[in-house]
């Protein structure tokens, strides 16, 4: 998780559709709105359901236009070939 947040802070796609599960991944990466600022990340909870499939409950804050954002998400996660993928996320927590 702290790697995709941080990929997404420094705008690294390919990375992100790399750690994404192809069940899942979109075509492409939507583009971030100029001057968004990502400003950390706390994970708050971090669960191994079996050997393939883990939650990860985290909260990012950013700033755009001199708002405060949050965005707080439960995102699951499957190991494929050894590799943990972002399957999908519920950011209705």
């Amino acid at each position: 998780m702290r790697s995709r947040y941080t990929a997404y802070v420094l705008g690294l796609d390919a990375y992100l559709m790399a750690t994404w599960h192809p069940r899942t991944r979109p075509a492409l990466i939507e583009p971030r709105p100029d001057g968004l600022r990502w400003l950390g990340l706390e994970v708050r909870r971090h669960v191994e359901h079996d050997a393939e499939h883990a939650t990860v409950e985290f909260v990012a804050r950013s700033k755009l236009a001199g708002r405060a954002q949050r965005l707080h998400e439960v995102s699951r996660f499957e190991r494929l070939e050894g590799r943990w993928l972002y399957v999908d996320g519920d950011s209705g927590v």
